[in-house]
């Protein structure tokens, strides 16, 4: 294959604004630009562009053997893009909705998570498996999950998750380079999200976490869709009195702990916030470990604002399950009254 040549609007520096599907779509078209072996698989994604037209147009730049539409076929789409990794390709598939990565569970978690260290590192995956998920969309079983806590679970795969268009467009790229398998978790609620991308200024590395919102009084710390309803929640709480600090995790796995711990020691109390269920989740490891680390810092018990531990309810209750900045309010109050 040739690589498409780059014209000099492709390097020039450029902020614009655009949400959040549209960034995610221009960080794919420039691996795919910068290498000949990024490949994009899933179903629908080509003529289509996806259900969520996140890959519109891709498929008419690059053609049908580079943004390829596939069966309806989970376990077959990813058992097919470990071949390709180990023939030198970097895959990226798209998963319709997280209630279909299922499926594809066994694949993802006894082949593709171990590959490289059942063979010493000298195999590696580079293999992105892009996921829409979360609520907010008023959608039907299958199609409002919040499955992290199943990946980040995993040894050996990578679990990142953008809450605004320049991550997108940055930690798409960055995924993809990775030579580790990444399950790269975009929240489906934000897709028509706008903000600045900035297309020549990289943003943080892959695995930072971000300090939003600057605050004093008590830290926020959540991930994907639920990092804009914790600034709802902080400017909610500013009205009253309490300065709020908000920390967007990205990175889900693995954590970095620097930018919450420094926080938690200036504020001496937190928060986190997610849309999936409370019990063994990523909310619950990051609270603990928040405990074991800075302890005497803490002015409170670290406390978790959460979905409920059932499984996600009909649409029209979606707004009862998921958190909302009441919730969290309620939670803030909490951890300040001790």
């Amino acid at each position: 294959m040739t690589l498409p040549q780059v014209g000099a609007a492709d390097v020039a520096r450029t902020v614009q604004t655009m949400p959040l599907s549209k960034a995610i779509n221009a960080g794919l078209r420039r691996a795919m630009l910068d290498s000949d072996r990024v490949l994009l698989m899933g179903e629908d994604i080509g003529r289509l562009g996806g259900v969520f037209r996140v890959t519109e147009g891709l498929q008419a730049e690059f053609g049908d053997r580079r943004v390829l539409d596939t069966p309806l076929a989970e376990s077959g789409i990813v058992g097919t893009a470990i071949g390709l990794a180990m023939a030198g390709f970097r895959p990226v598939v798209e998963i319709q909705f997280d209630g279909f990565v299922f499926p594809a569970f066994d694949q993802i978690t006894s082949q593709l998570a171990k590959i490289t260290n059942r063979h010493e590192g000298a195999l590696t995956m580079p293999i992105v498996i892009r996921i829409p998920y979360g609520g907010h969309i008023g959608a039907v079983e299958h199609h409002q999950e919040s499955p992290e806590a199943y990946f980040t679970h995993t040894p050996g795969l990578r679990v990142v998750s953008p809450s605004t268009p320049n991550d997108g467009y940055w930690m798409i790229q960055d995924a993809i380079a990775s030579n580790d398998p990444v399950i790269f978790l975009e929240p489906k609620a934000k897709y028509w999200m706008k903000g600045e991308v900035d297309a020549a200024a990289r943003a943080l590395p892959l695995h930072a976490s971000r300090l939003v919102r600057r605050g004093t009084d008590v830290t926020l710390v959540g991930h994907g869709a639920m990092v804009t309803t914790l600034l709802q929640a902080a400017a909610l709480a500013e009205s009253e009195g309490v300065s709020v600090e908000v920390i967007d995790l990205r990175s889900l796995s693995p954590v970095d702990y620097g930018p919450i711990l420094d926080s938690v020691r200036r504020t001496g109390r937190m928060v986190y916030a997610q849309e999936a269920p409370g019990f063994t989740s990523v909310g619950s490891e990051v609270a603990a470990t928040v405990m074991e680390k800075a302890f005497y810092a803490l002015e409170a018990p670290v406390l978790r604002v959460s979905g409920f531990d059932t499984p996600f309810p009909a649409a029209k209750l979606e707004g009862a399950y998921l958190p909302d900045a009441d919730r969290i309010l309620e939670a803030v109050d909490r951890v300040l009254a001790y």
